[in-house]
């Protein structure tokens, strides 16, 4: 036997099914709950409501019951998600700030609370990448990048957890991390810096937090299927790159907003300080994907 057709012979007992389905079994139950998860009678605020994975995660807490306070730093964008929540029957409003500043930070929180109840969730979905190699960077915008992934969440999740404390009834906190900061980030690395910075400080204040059952996570995402994703990447440079992910596609943005659902949700009642990794086995295969 010629030594290709052994690696065949194991690659077609392990098939990769693309349907035009998968959009439709990863958006969840229409109408109903999604997969059984429950946010009745929960307030959840979604950070980033804009974005695609925001707004899919926007969408996933309403089907499973919450209120949603949708903020953004886009007025059309944020009143977008907070429609579409309504539209799924959740009690929805939206919330424009620019959450890079401290002061907005706190204000919007209470906003938010003024118009759709004390927060039992924060999912954080602020970050943007900046590209280059990590040399030629300058202090403004490693600063930028930092103040945009980190440091917004250390000011969001303080003033969403001190009043969680305040009020002893628990709650969730899901930040969107990227597999970037748990493998090398060639030609973003100040965003990796900023998203392992991220992950090392959920885990730290779900230890902090616990005795006050309040759970913190964060979802590792890999290559998601966003607008801007879309935008900046032909057609075949997103089939390519497909091909060395073991599941062989992109992620959907609901996707990941069905892993945040879940660990906002009693279904992971037991998992704090944990990453939940969404990227198609695209970091778990070494050295080189079967499939080149």
């Amino acid at each position: 036997m010629r030594e290709g057709s052994g690696r065949s012979a194991a690659l077609a007992a392990f098939p990769v099914v693309r349907t035009a389905s998968v959009r439709a079994r990863c958006i969840g139950v229409e109408g109903g709950s999604l997969f059984g998860i429950d946010l009745a009678h929960r307030a959840a605020l979604v950070a980033g409501s804009g974005g695609g994975i925001g707004g899919a995660s926007v969408r996933a807490l309403a089907r499973s019951g919450a209120a949603v306070a949708c903020i953004d730093i886009d007025e059309r964008a944020a009143d977008e998600a907070a429609q579409q929540a309504t539209e799924l029957g959740a009690h929805a409003v939206a919330i424009v700030a620019d959450l890079s500043q401290r002061d907005h930070v706190e204000r919007a929180v209470s906003d938010a609370e003024a118009r759709i109840g004390p927060i039992d969730i924060l999912v954080d979905v602020v970050g943007e990448a900046r590209w280059g190699r990590t040399i030629e960077f300058d202090d403004e915008e490693w600063d930028a990048t930092f103040d945009l992934v980190l440091r917004h969440f250390f000011h969001l999740a303080r003033a969403v957890g001190r009043r969680m404390v305040e009020r002893d009834h628990g709650g969730s906190i899901v930040a969107i991390a990227s597999v970037s900061g748990l493998r090398s980030a060639p030609l973003h690395g100040p965003y990796g810096a900023a998203k392992a910075g991220l992950m090392s400080l959920v885990r730290t204040l779900a230890v902090e937090l616990a005795s006050n059952r309040i759970r913190v996570n964060s979802v590792a995402p890999g290559s998601v299927l966003t607008p801007r994703v879309m935008a900046m990447m032909s057609a075949e440079r997103r089939a390519a790159s497909s091909a060395a992910i073991p599941l062989g596609r992109f992620a959907e943005p609901e996707d990941v907003a069905n892993a945040v659902a879940f660990l906002a949700s009693d279904l992971a009642s037991y998992i704090t300080g944990q990453t939940l990794v969404v990227d198609g086995g695209a970091t778990a295969q070494f050295p080189l994907s079967l499939r080149a």
